[in-house]
């Protein structure tokens, strides 16, 4: 009897051993994971995308391209002077 005590003494010894390792291994990780967040700056989160163009905008844009489409055709034509097409898109577009 003796000899099966001795091994059920060793067994709860390598146990309670391997149990209190495992234990301070974990503890000691946790503690280096905390001061590398705490090393870390916090990220700001991204700016939240841009609102989308509402259709009137979209709408206005499409006609300012018609009517600077217009504004080249008689320029091209010679009815405007290279001025005249300059001074209209700037008031177009300004």
């Amino acid at each position: 009897m003796p000899g099966l005590l001795r091994g059920v003494a060793r067994t709860a010894v390598v146990a309670g051993t391997a149990t209190a390792v495992s234990n301070r291994v974990s503890r000691r990780q946790a503690g280096r994971w905390a001061q590398q967040e705490a090393a870390q700056p916090v990220a700001a989160p991204p700016p939240p995308p841009p609102a989308p163009a509402p259709a009137a905008a979209a709408d206005d844009m499409t006609a300012k391209i018609d009517q600077l489409k217009q504004l080249s055709t008689l320029k091209d034509q010679g009815v405007l002077t290279e001025e005249e097409f300059a001074e209209q898109k700037r008031r177009l577009l300004g």
